[in-house]
């Protein structure tokens, strides 16, 4: 049970059947089954959910509850909206839910009293009704509130259910005493919709008998309200939108990076600021109203800076300039990327290639998340379907989220266990803006698939998040992923050497990657060269983790070396093939070569590797080592990348 302060509300052991009152107008007061007419108007009324279909509506523009989500219970309250007996009242606001919540009762209630002041001696109460609707709980109370006349469309069994985030987003709110036999209250965002339809009227609690005015006002719990317009004029007038002073303004949308070269009008044209005015109104402000300057330009590379000025009422008199920067870099190059660089992008907006994911393989990507921040889903998405994407095996979200043909729409069911669930999922959306990931996507060939996320925060801080036994692979041959985005983008850009391929042999290496025994473990890189000599490429290293058992050392070009190979020569122990006919052209091609490197654990002591280059001439070219013997500790089998006279993109 909530326990409610400094309210005339009283809520008794949690009993939520409330016992009528002597001297309460209308014997069918707490009525179950409401008739088909008053159905069919709260119906009507619920139908309504958008301000567009509301007429008479008034700005009123001002927060309710703190915007950090830290309001408790009775602490923040909205304007008193009076309704008279006969009217309507409709009211639309934005309800704020915290992305962290974790309890149903974090949105909002609607406070319903008699025309009086709280704390006042006359001031009396009917009842609340809060958005959630929790049978078992105590989502409405009062003593002229009837809990059997209320009707959801979502219904939590407890206050701990997931899905309290459905119920944000911009609500509608309807208080309807029009009908003299009835009384009609509706909330509802589109996604959710909550009647109360009793029929009889509210009785008359006001000290004088002839004020037949009832009051509503709101209160949020953990949440905030971003109120936008009422029908009623509420005590103490409307809050217009203009004529308030700007106090401090935010910026939006601004590209983390900028080619070298690229005009400031098509840099920041999505740029938007929010601008918060006096009494807490706040306004989404287009580049087109803002002036920008680059600090300093833009013909240079490097870290640089945006300033925006705005010195406008929302009249476009003249008032006191407020100021806003951001930092961004200016590049030379911009690599592989998935989504717009200021996170503009919409769920579905953007997709990379599909990537193949053979039985007994894992494919592992490595980028970097960026994020706007708005909400947990705001990162980067991963799908696995079938090639044609005619079956789609699941859809997995970065925040321990997810749906797919077998899990029950977007319910994560028992065919899936997720695990890794942040503790703080505040700080966790934090650090995901500019966070690394290293993504682990396995097709176990039986049918079922998992896949982790390592996610290397801002701040630090290592996250986990893994889905396991995903078991609706209905056909393993046919098992494919790629990445999408949602509010976020992605920047493929890790870099192993200098770009200008002047790192020498050994100069850089890669993480290593396990590969377990009986597993492929598969990377995919851009190759680059400076075409000195057919070992200038990419080089693969097989090596215990600790790097003190080095089992062989393979390069681009049908050549290597290791433990039981004799130096620097391929000994019958192992068996190169795919060596090409006409090395100049591989050489050539070999400059921006998109490559596959796959390295199998035969678990038996033995391993294969499998090189798979698509050179910029648009021909394939294979390097395959088979066999190699010398795998003293299949339980230690590591692998990583180096280079020599080349630089290597993981894509």
């Amino acid at each position: 049970m909530k326990k409610i302060l400094f309210s005339a509300i009283t809520v008794v052991c949690c009993c939520l059947l409330v016992i009528g009152t002597a001297g309460c107008e209308g014997g069918d007061l707490y009525s179950v089954d409401a008739p088909d007419w008053i159905s069919a108007k709260a119906d009507s009324i619920a139908r309504a959910n958008t301000p567009a279909e509301l007429e008479g509506m008034m700005e009123d523009v001002y927060t309710i509850g703190a915007t950090d989500y830290s309001t408790g219970w009775w602490a923040a309250f909205s304007k008193y909206y009076v309704v008279p007996d006969g009217k309507v009242w409709n009211g639309v606001f934005n309800l704020n839910i915290n992305p962290s919540a974790s309890n149903t009762y974090k949105n909002f209630a609607l406070i319903l009293c008699n025309d009086e002041d709280r704390g006042a001696a006359n001031y009396k109460e009917y009842g609340a009704i809060r958005f959630d609707n929790q049978p078992s709980g105590n989502s409405e109370w009062g003593d002229y509130i009837n809990r059997d006349n209320v009707q959801s469309t979502l219904t939590f069994e407890t206050d701990t259910d997931e899905g309290v985030d459905k119920l944000g987003g911009k609500v509608v709110l309807t208080i309807d005493r029009s009908t003299p036999n009835a009384f009609i209250v509706v909330m509802t965002n589109g996604v959710v919709t909550k009647t109360y339809t009793q029929t009889s009227p509210l009785p008359n609690l006001n000290a004088d008998a002839a004020n037949t005015n009832i009051r509503a006002f709101l209160v949020p719990e953990g949440s905030y309200i971003g109120f936008l317009q009422t029908n009623i004029e509420p005590i103490g007038g409307c809050t217009s939108a203009e004529d308030k002073l700007p106090l401090s303004m935010t910026l939006n949308g601004v590209p983390r990076k900028v080619l070298l070269g690229t005009d400031m009008a098509e840099a920041f044209a999505n740029v938007t600021a929010t601008v918060e005015f006096e009494q807490a109104v706040t306004k989404i402000v287009p580049a087109a109203e803002l002036t920008l300057q680059t600090v300093p330009d833009l013909n240079s590379l490097g870290t640089k800076s945006i300033v925006a000025v705005y010195n406008k009422s929302y009249k476009g008199e003249n008032c006191n300039p407020v100021i806003a920067s951001a930092q961004f870099e200016v590049v030379d190059k911009m690599y592989t990327s998935i989504g717009a660089t200021d996170n503009s992008t919409g769920f579905w907006g953007a997709h990379s290639e599909a990537v193949k994911v053979a039985p007994r393989e894992t494919v592992v990507t490595t980028f970097t998340n960026y994020t706007n921040g708005g909400g947990n889903w705001n990162n980067f998405v991963i799908v696995l379907a079938s090639q044609d994407g005619s079956t789609e095996y699941g859809v997995l979200r970065a925040d321990n989220w997810g749906w797919g043909t077998g899990w029950g729409g977007e319910e994560l069911s028992s065919k899936c266990w997720p695990s890794g669930g942040q503790v703080d999922w505040a700080s966790w959306l934090a650090a995901m803006d500019g966070a690394k990931v290293t993504s682990y996507v396995t097709n176990n060939g039986d049918g079922t698939a998992d896949v982790r996320f390592v996610m290397v925060g801002n701040d630090g801080n290592t996250y986990t998040q893994d889905y396991l036994g995903l078991n609706t692979v209905t056909n393993p041959d046919d098992f494919y992923f790629h990445f999408t985005v949602d509010g976020s983008h992605l920047e493929f850009d890790d870099v192993l050497g200098a770009e200008d391929n002047t790192t020498g042999f050994w100069g850089a290496h890669s993480e290593a990657f396990q590969v377990p025994a009986g597993q492929t473990l598969t990377r995919r890189f851009k190759n680059f060269t400076n075409g000195g000599g057919n070992w200038n490429n990419f080089v693969i290293v097989l090596a215990s983790q600790d790097g003190s058992t080095e089992y062989g050392v393979l390069r681009a070009d049908n050549w290597g070396w290791g433990t039981g190979w004799g130096g620097e020569e391929l000994a019958s122990k192992c068996q190169p093939s795919g060596g090409q006919t006409d090395w100049a052209s591989w050489l050539a091609a070999m400059d921006d070569a998109m490559v596959t490197v796959s390295v199998t654990n035969n678990g038996n002591g033995t391993a294969d590797v499998r090189c798979v280059m698509v050179g910029n001439d648009g021909q394939t070219y294979t390097q395959d080592y088979i066999g190699l013997n010398t795998i003293t500790d299949p339980q230690d089998l590591y692998f990583h990348l180096t280079v020599d006279g080349s630089h290597l993109i993981f894509e």
